[in-house]
Order: C-alpha cells, then structure tokens, then sequence
C-alpha cells in the first residue's frame, strides 16, 4: 500500500506542476455549464402524451382520437388521477390531458352562448423545456382548435420547470459531457505520454504490479473530476436556480458510477493508442461527438432516425444525462434511475475487463 501511495502522490505532483492540464481540468466545466446553461431549444417530432378521462362521452371520444391521430403524438392510453404523478416522474409520458366531468357541456355552452370554462387542462412535464414548450403548443393547436380564442377553456400545468429554463435542460448533459472528457481523455493521454517517453517501461519493471500503477494513475484524476461535480453542482444551484431536493446522496452516487466508467474508457483508449496525439483522435471521435449527438443531450433521442435510437443505447452519456434529469429536475427518488443506475454498472465493468485484458495482453 505504502508504494502504491507514492506513486498517486508521484502522479498528483505531476498534474499539479502542469498548468494547462489544471485550467483545461478545472476551468472548463466552468465555462461550458455558463455557456450551454442557455442555449436554446430544439425542434420536437414527437411527444408521449396520456389522457385522464372522469367520463367518457362522445365529444371526449372524438378529441382523443384526434389525438391519437396526430403524427407528432404518441398516445400512451388513458390513466387514472392516483398515475398522474407516477408517469411523469417516471418519464413515461411528457404530458397529461386531463378532460372535465362535463366536457360535452362545457363544449355546447361555448359553441351556442360563447361561454367560456375549462374543458381541459394540460399537464407537461417541463424538466425537458424543449418537449414541454413544443408540447404546450401542440395539444392546444390539436385539441383546441377553434378553441383558441377562447384561452380560458385551456389551463395548461408545467411540472419540474415551470419557468421553461432551457439551463434546465442542458445542465445534466454538460455534467455528462465533461465527466467523460475531463476522466477518459486527459487519463488516456497521461498513459500515452509515459509510454512515448520510456518511463512506463521503467515502472512496468518496478516491483509494484501493472494494475496497481494504473489505478494510481487514474486516482488524482478521480479526485479532479469530484472536484468538477462539486463546482458544477454549486453553479447549478446558486447560478441557474436548479432545484435540488434530498435525493443528493443520489447524485453523489450515480455520479461517482459515471466517474469510474469514464477512466475504465480512458484506460481503454491509453491501449489502444501509442500516441498522444492518436488518443486525442480517439477521444474526439468516439467519445466526444457521440455525447453531443446520441447522448440527447441536445437533441431528444426520439427523434432521431430508427437506426441511430438503438446506436445510441451504447454512449454512456445517455443513460447519465437521463439520470440526472430526473434526479436534479424532476426530484425524482431512486426508483426511476434504476434502470439507467444499472446499465452505468455493467458498462463500467465491461469497459474495465476490456482494458485491463487489453494492457495485459501488450504486456505479454
């Protein structure tokens, strides 16, 4: 133990005497939870929207048809009031439709004398502000219709993020993003630069085992990237306003999964690579442009191309970015998370089994 601690202080020294790693290390997530906290929103194609029916009448039947009709609209059935608050935090559907009991009537007085009441109320799911905004307006043009003018027949509920933030929605795909960037890439290249250099040669022959100089080498990188969660987590929440219920340790935890995920891919990438400059194209290539584009950290992944949404079950950004969402935004418990949970533990255990055979491998 005494020589494995010697070489994460060896290694800490290291980081600490480059400056560019530092400010690359600490100064970048700073600047991209600033910059992307209020981009703006993307197209939707497609929304899951459910329907509360007290009581089903003709004029009910009719509107829901037509929404189940609608190209943009995935009609997931009808619930009961007691599921409202299951599916939305479970991200089952993006929005309610809930009817009144007396829906014909309400329609017949408005159509006959022009008064106006609520028939209907919408209930969206604003953690995603891109779904939320579009959906809004989709189901008013849809079920409204004529209806428009008279606004007060409409009340429309947005959840999570009432006030429409896009900040919302970028903050756990940026976290998603920089984990990946700042644990794999810069642990990649710190491999890469001691095999370029010879010393990685001269530590290999040393007494202390392979896998104990790696992991060495990936500890003060572990201790950066809490040191990036940590800033992240207080911009989100004394900068963009995100927030945060009791469900942190939740946070703490998922995101610790997905730290460790991101060196076992860094140390992938170190054996695949001889050079730096080549684990920087790697990095780029296969971690970077996939985050921003499969991730749905940007665009939603429904509606990407049939051919890309299974593609892009591999990035493990999805699976994160989903994590989060619930958890920052939509204060959700362990419960919904632990489908996205599990899936970070077996990539994290596939990716390390991988490189670890791999290293072994090239040392034989």
């Amino acid at each position: 133990m005494g020589r494995f601690l010697q070489f994460v202080k060896k290694e800490t020294l290291h980081i600490l005497r480059d400056s560019r790693t530092m400010l690359i290390a600490l100064l970048m997530p700073v600047a991209q939870i600033l910059l992307f906290g209020f981009a703006v929103s993307t197209e939707i194609n497609n929304i899951n929207v459910a329907v509360v029916v007290p009581q089903w009448s003709e004029g009910v039947r009719q509107n829901v048809e037509k929404l189940s009709a609608n190209p943009y609209i995935t009609y997931k059935g009808a619930l009961t009031p007691n599921e409202i608050d299951h599916y939305l935090r479970a991200g089952l559907v993006d929005a309610i439709v809930v009817y009144a009991n007396d829906f014909d009537r309400i329609m017949n007085d408005w159509r006959q004398n022009g008064v106006s009441k609520s028939a209907m109320q919408f209930i969206m799911d604003a953690s995603n502000t891109n779904i939320a905004q579009a959906g809004a307006g989709y189901l008013s043009n849809i079920l409204a219709g004529d209806m428009m003018s008279a606004s007060s027949m409409v009340e429309t509920h947005m959840l999570f993020n009432p006030q429409l933030k896009s900040a919302f929605n970028f903050v756990p795909g940026i976290m998603g993003m920089v984990f990946i960037l700042i644990c794999a890439l810069l642990t990649s290249v710190s491999i890469v630069r001691e095999k370029e250099t010879g010393t990685m040669d001269v530590l290999l022959v040393s007494p202390v085992r392979p896998l104990r100089i790696i992991l060495a080498k990936m500890v003060p990188y572990f201790g950066l990237s809490c040191i990036n969660l940590a800033t992240i987590l207080l911009l989100a929440r004394y900068v963009l306003e995100i927030p945060m219920g009791n469900n942190l340790w939740i946070v703490i935890l998922v995101s610790l999964v997905y730290l460790a995920l991101a060196l076992s891919l860094g140390l992938l990438v170190s054996t695949l690579a001889k050079k730096q400059v080549v684990a920087l194209l790697i990095s780029a290539a296969v971690m970077l442009l996939p985050i921003v584009m499969l991730s749905g950290m940007l665009f939603p992944i429904e509606n990407m191309p049939a051919v890309l949404q299974p593609l892009s079950a591999i990035v493990p950004a999805r699976w994160y970015i989903d994590a989060m969402r619930k958890l920052l935004i939509q204060g959700a418990s362990f419960g919904p998370i632990l489908k996205d949970f599990v899936i970070l533990i077996v990539m994290t255990i596939v990716l390390l089994a991988l490189a670890l055979k791999n290293f072994n491998d090239k040392l034989e």
